[in-house]
């Protein structure tokens, strides 16, 4: 799974990548700081069935810190988009094709107002235009790539199939191509579109295969009402407060020795006497923690995965006695996988052998079998009996 970082510049997308992947990425208070995107991991939390269980959990492909399973996710931050990136304007096409592998997109906005729709400096800028002038710049990157393949399109009889193929790398499946054009009444046979038509066709194949969550960033300058008002200017969609400064900061002070942080509760525990300025920012800190209870950013990416792209964790299993692999790992590994996936799907996720010859799962909790048309459940703990060798 890859997340997209993405904004105008200067509205703290690198920030925001740093505090949640604690990966250095270049930070600066001026447009295009990011020339090469910047990739790392970053972590979305569940409960972890350990607990319930009264068990020791063993993770291999995750962790679990108190009782909290993270569930690693990738994370990519690109260059800031301007209005005519897609016509190659401030880092241009480079970047949007960067874009293209992702299965969904963080909007960093600047909720306090002081920077623009090209980050330069401003005064009171409405938040939502930056929201339409990224989103725009998107359908045009994608409305661009279609018209310059219009002509070998227009030749084949199975428009979707043609589509699906020059858009692979797009996650674009023939389906959703499909879906897109009925949503937009056009036909998929001998594409031949006008360019409204191929707009409005992008717009709608960007929602299926690149949701977007706004994250509203630089909560800490705002005045109480802005995040609100942002939400009655765009409703619909998905909008978390965030603030990236803050998190970092506390992230560096944790690594540093001088708290202990939980960023999904916002618990700020002092370990150390910090200097006198650190005791200052520190001060601030918790100041803004205690009035909004956290920083926004662990909610912004359990969003992101749990709700807009509706996954859910299930744990397979080899022993549905002990909830363990063969190597004796208990609770081994955490599996995002989506809403509506049935077993043979988390049989194949595990490997494409043990999905071949699967017979039938077991309910791990409850000893009961499953057929392989089972629905998944969030926080399943499944085994999956095959008649592959050494495989179960």
């Amino acid at each position: 799974m890859l997340v997209g970082i993405i904004g105008a510049p200067n509205k703290g997308k690198s920030t925001i990548f740093s505090a949640l992947t604690a990966v250095p990425a270049e930070i600066a208070n001026y447009p295009f700081t990011t020339i090469k995107p910047n990739l790392g991991v970053a972590y979305v939390s569940k409960p972890c069935p350990e607990t319930e269980l009264k068990v020791k959990c063993k993770p291999r492909n995750s962790a679990c810190i108190n009782g909290i399973r993270e569930i690693p996710v990738n994370i990519l931050d690109v260059a800031g988009l301007v209005p005519g990136a897609h016509l190659g304007k401030g880092m241009g096409n480079q970047f949007l094709n960067d874009l293209s592998a992702a299965d969904a997109l963080i909007l960093v906005v600047d909720l306090s107002g002081n920077t623009d729709a090209e980050g330069k400096e401003a005064n009171g800028f409405n938040p939502a235009e930056e929201v339409a002038a990224v989103e725009n710049e998107l359908t045009e990157w994608l409305s661009g790539i279609i018209k310059r393949h219009m002509s070998s399109l227009s030749k084949k009889p199975d428009g979707a199939k043609a589509l699906s193929e020059l858009l692979t790398g797009f996650k674009a499946t023939k389906d959703v191509i499909s879906q897109a054009a009925e949503d937009n009444f056009l036909s998929t046979s001998n594409i031949s579109w006008d360019d409204t038509a191929i707009r409005k066709f992008s717009n709608s194949l960007l929602r299926y295969t690149k949701p977007i969550i706004i994250a509203a960033n630089k909560l800490d300058k705002c005045n109480p009402n802005s995040l609100e008002k942002l939400r009655k200017d765009l409703p619909g969609r998905i909008i978390v407060g965030t603030s990236g400064a803050i998190e970092l900061a506390l992230r560096k002070a944790q690594s540093s020795g001088i708290i202990e942080y939980d960023s999904l509760s916002g618990r700020v525990k002092m370990l150390k006497e910090p200097e006198a300025q650190q005791k200052n920012a520190l001060e601030y800190m918790t100041a803004y923690l205690a009035s909004h209870g956290n920083t926004g950013l662990q909610q912004l990416l359990n969003t992101t995965v749990f709700e807009l792209l509706h996954k859910i964790v299930v744990y397979p299993v080899e022993d549905e006695n002990k909830y363990e692999d063969h190597f004796g790992n208990v609770l081994p590994d955490a599996v995002l996988i989506d809403e509506g996936s049935e077993a043979i799907d988390l049989a194949a996720a595990v490997h494409t052998d043990l999905a071949k010859n699967m017979l039938y799962a077991v309910d791990a909790r409850k000893k009961t079998r499953l057929s392989k048309d089972y629905k998944l459940k969030d926080n399943d703990i499944i085994k999956i009996v095959s008649a592959a060798k050494g495989k179960n």
